[in-house]
Protein backbone atom coordinates (compact mmCIF):
# COMPACT_ATOMS: atom_id res chain seq x y z
CA UNK A 1 0.00 0.00 0.00
CA UNK A 2 2.82 2.43 0.46
CA UNK A 3 4.60 1.75 -2.41
CA UNK A 4 2.30 4.09 -4.49
CA UNK A 5 4.38 6.90 -3.78
CA UNK A 6 7.35 5.97 -5.36
CA UNK A 7 5.08 5.13 -8.19
CA UNK A 8 3.93 8.29 -8.64
CA UNK A 9 7.50 9.56 -8.06
CA UNK A 10 8.99 7.09 -11.11
CA UNK A 11 5.79 8.39 -13.23
CA UNK A 12 7.06 12.06 -12.84
CA UNK A 13 10.70 11.47 -13.75
CA UNK A 14 9.67 9.45 -16.70
CA UNK A 15 7.39 11.68 -18.43
CA UNK A 16 10.12 15.00 -18.00
CA UNK A 17 10.97 15.68 -21.49
CA UNK A 18 14.37 13.93 -22.40
CA UNK A 19 15.72 17.08 -23.42
CA UNK A 20 15.27 19.12 -20.17
CA UNK A 21 17.06 19.67 -17.71
CA UNK A 22 15.81 21.22 -14.10
CA UNK A 23 17.31 24.28 -12.58
CA UNK A 24 15.76 24.49 -8.97
CA UNK A 25 11.74 24.13 -9.79
CA UNK A 26 12.28 25.49 -13.59
CA UNK A 27 13.05 23.05 -16.67
CA UNK A 28 14.65 24.70 -19.36
CA UNK A 29 13.90 22.82 -23.20
CA UNK A 30 15.32 22.67 -26.39
CA UNK A 31 14.16 25.68 -27.95
CA UNK A 32 14.23 28.51 -24.96
CA UNK A 33 16.18 31.30 -25.60
CA UNK A 34 18.76 32.57 -23.80
CA UNK A 35 17.44 35.26 -21.75
CA UNK A 36 14.73 32.28 -20.80
CA UNK A 37 18.05 29.70 -19.24
CA UNK A 38 19.04 32.92 -17.71
CA UNK A 39 16.19 33.92 -15.59
CA UNK A 40 15.55 29.97 -14.92
CA UNK A 41 19.28 28.94 -14.07
CA UNK A 42 21.40 32.49 -13.69
CA UNK A 43 24.53 32.78 -15.06
CA UNK A 44 26.30 29.84 -16.38
CA UNK A 45 30.04 28.62 -14.82
CA UNK A 46 31.61 28.66 -18.62
CA UNK A 47 30.60 30.48 -21.93
CA UNK A 48 32.16 29.29 -25.26
CA UNK A 49 31.22 31.28 -28.51
CA UNK A 50 32.30 30.83 -32.22
CA UNK A 51 30.66 31.43 -35.50
CA UNK A 52 29.88 28.45 -37.77
CA UNK A 53 29.08 28.61 -40.96
CA UNK A 54 26.37 26.34 -42.91
CA UNK A 55 23.26 26.85 -45.16
CA UNK A 56 20.44 28.60 -44.24
CA UNK A 57 17.34 26.50 -42.41
CA UNK A 58 13.86 27.33 -42.01
CA UNK A 59 11.78 25.00 -40.03
CA UNK A 60 8.18 24.20 -40.80
CA UNK A 61 5.76 22.55 -39.25
CA UNK A 62 8.98 20.73 -37.28
CA UNK A 63 10.14 19.91 -40.61
CA UNK A 64 14.19 21.48 -41.50
CA UNK A 65 13.96 23.21 -45.40
CA UNK A 66 17.71 24.26 -46.73
CA UNK A 67 16.92 27.45 -48.97
CA UNK A 68 20.19 27.73 -51.84
CA UNK A 69 23.55 26.88 -51.25
CA UNK A 70 24.99 29.82 -49.80
CA UNK A 71 25.91 29.80 -46.79
CA UNK A 72 25.27 32.24 -43.80
CA UNK A 73 26.98 32.71 -40.22
CA UNK A 74 25.56 31.30 -37.39
CA UNK A 75 26.54 32.45 -33.70
CA UNK A 76 26.78 29.78 -31.72
CA UNK A 77 27.52 29.45 -27.69
CA UNK A 78 27.90 26.62 -25.54
CA UNK A 79 27.14 27.18 -21.65
CA UNK A 80 28.18 24.69 -19.09
CA UNK A 81 26.41 24.39 -15.59
CA UNK A 82 27.66 23.29 -12.94
CA UNK A 83 25.12 22.34 -10.25
CA UNK A 84 27.49 21.26 -7.47
CA UNK A 85 29.58 18.19 -6.12
CA UNK A 86 26.68 16.08 -5.79
CA UNK A 87 24.47 16.93 -8.92
CA UNK A 88 25.65 15.93 -12.43
CA UNK A 89 26.69 19.16 -14.86
CA UNK A 90 24.97 20.41 -18.04
CA UNK A 91 26.35 21.86 -21.24
CA UNK A 92 23.66 23.59 -23.05
CA UNK A 93 24.09 24.64 -26.56
CA UNK A 94 22.44 27.76 -28.55
CA UNK A 95 22.34 28.62 -32.13
CA UNK A 96 20.97 32.14 -32.81
CA UNK A 97 20.34 32.95 -29.18
CA UNK A 98 18.12 29.11 -28.74
CA UNK A 99 18.94 26.19 -26.90
CA UNK A 100 19.35 22.87 -29.34
CA UNK A 101 21.27 20.87 -27.22
CA UNK A 102 21.41 19.93 -23.63
CA UNK A 103 23.71 17.43 -22.76
CA UNK A 104 24.53 15.89 -19.51
CA UNK A 105 28.52 15.68 -17.93
CA UNK A 106 29.98 14.22 -14.91
CA UNK A 107 29.76 15.19 -11.43
CA UNK A 108 30.08 18.92 -10.99
CA UNK A 109 32.79 20.53 -8.29
CA UNK A 110 32.60 22.85 -5.15
CA UNK A 111 33.21 26.88 -5.88
CA UNK A 112 31.29 26.86 -9.25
Amino acid sequence: MKAWPLVLLVGLFASLPAHAFRCGTKLVHEGDTRSEVIAKCGEPAEIDQRTILRRPVFWIRGRPFHVGDALVDVSVEVWVYNLGPHKLMRRVRFEDGLVVEIETLGYGYRGG
